[in-house]
C-alpha cells in the first residue's frame, strides 16, 4: 500500500505484550504496567489475523517486539504462524535478550530470521541502573546465544544518552570488530512518560562518527539507519537520528499496539482500534491507519515531547 504521501507502507511493528521483566528508565515507569484483563488484549488468533490482513495489503516484513516479547508463554508458537502467512518474507523480533539462552535456538526454527538486542552499555553497574536491577551479564549471554542460533542477522540497539553512555560509544561500536553484529546507534526520543532525562540526555547522532572518524559510509539497505563501517569490521555501525534529523520520509511502518490499536505514526495519539472485528473491518482499519499516516511527524526535543500518548513499552519499540 502506499499513503498519501507515496511512501510504500510494507512494514509492520506488532506488540505482543505491554510487560517486560526489565524497567528501563526511558521506557517504562518504575512499577511497571498498570495489568490489564486479559479480554482488554489482543489474542493470539487475533494477533495472526492481523497479520494475515496486513499481508493481504502488501505487507511484507513483520517485526515482533513489546515490552518484552520473549515473556510471552506462547511466543514461539505466534512466531511460527506469523512466519507461515503467506506474503509475509521478513519476520524479526526485538528483545533486551535475558531469554534468549532459552529461546534463541526455538525462535530460529520458527522462522524468525533477524533478532535485535537493545544493549545500551557494556558497564554492569550502568546497566542495572539504567534497567532498574537487569544483569549485563544475562544480556551478553543472550547476545553470544543469538549468535550461535544462526539468524541471518544479529544486530544491538544502543540508545544514546548524554551523561550515561556517550564515554561507551567506542566500546558499543567496537562490538563490530569482535562479532558479526551490526551495531545501531538510536538518539533518546522524549516520549510521554519517558523519565526525568535533562536536555544534556539527548545527544545527537553526529557523536558517534567524532567518535569514529575513521569509519566510511556504506550504501543504504531500505532501513532508516545512516550505516558506516569501521576498517575490518564484521558488521555495520547505523546512525538513527531520531530527533536531530527526522527519517519520516523513509518511514514505511504501522505499529500495533498489543491492545489492538494501530498506530499510524509512533509520535501521534491517533489510533484505529482492531480488537474484536471482523477481517474485513481489520482490513479497513489498516487502510485507514495507511491514509492517516502524516506526512511529518511534529518537531521532537527536549522541551517538546512526543504526543504518543503512551510510554514505549505500551507501543512497541
Amino acid at each position: 500500500m502506499r499513503d498519501g504521501y507515496g511512501r510504500e507502507i510494507r512494514y509492520l511493528r506488532l506488540s505482543v505484550t505491554e510487560r517486560c521483566n526489565l524497567r528501563c528508565r526511558y521506557c517504562m515507569p518504575p512499577e511497571g504496567v498498570c495489568k490489564k484483563r486479559r479480554e482488554e488484549m489482543l489474542t493470539e488468533d487475533e494477533m495472526i489475523g492481523a497479520v494475515e490482513a496486513a499481508a493481504g495489503l502488501g505487507f511484507r516484513k513483520l517485526r515482533i517486539t513489546g515490552g518484552e516479547p520473549l515473556i510471552k508463554k506462547n511466543i514461539l508458537s505466534l512466531c511460527r504462524r506469523a512466519a507461515a502467512v503467506k506474503g509475509i518474507e521478513e519476520l524479526c523480533v526485538t528483545t533486551n535478550g535475558l531469554l534468549l539462552p532459552e529461546l534463541a535456538a526455538g525462535l530460529r526454527a520458527a522462522g524468525v530470521r533477524r533478532v535485535n538486542v537493545s544493549l545500551d552499555t557494556l558497564d554492569p553497574d550502568k546497566y542495572a541502573f539504567m534497567t532498574r536491577g537487569g544483569a549485563l551479564e544475562q544480556a551478553l549471554r543472550g547476545l553470544e546465544a543469538a549468535l550461535s542460533a544462526g539468524f541471518e542477522r544479529v544486530k544491538v540497539n544502543a540508545v544514546l544518552i548524554g551523561g550515561f553512555n556517550e564515554d561507551e560509544i567506542g566500546a558499543l561500536g567496537e562490538l563490530t570488530l569482535r562479532y558479526p553484529v551490526d551495531v545501531r546507534f538510536i538518539e533518546l526520543m522524549p516520549m510521554y512518560g519517558g523519565g526525568d532525562f535533562g536536555r544534556e540526555a539527548y545527544l545527537p547522532c553526529g557523536a558517534v562518527l567524532e567518535r569514529f572518524p575513521q569509519a566510511r559510509a556504506q550504501p543504504e539497505d531500505g532501513g532508516v539507519a545512516r550505516l558506516y563501517r569501521l576498517p575490518e569490521a564484521m558488521g555495520s555501525i547505523g546512525l538513527i537520528s531520531a530527533v536531530s534529523a527526522h527519517f519520516c520520509g523513509l518511514c514505511s511502518r504501522i505499529r500495533l499496539t498489543a491492545d489492538g490499536k494501530l498506530k499510524p505514526c509512533l509520535h501521534s495519539g491517533e489510533e484505529f482500534p482492531i480488537k474484536g472485528l471482523e477481517p474485513e473491518e481489520v482490513r479497513e482499519q489498516f487502510r485507514r491507519a495507511v491514509v492517516a499516516k502524516p506526512r511529518c511527524h511534529e518537531e521532537l526535543s527536549f522541551r517538546r515531547r512526543s504526543r504518543a500518548g503512551r510510554s514505549m513499552n505500551r507501543i512497541g519499540g
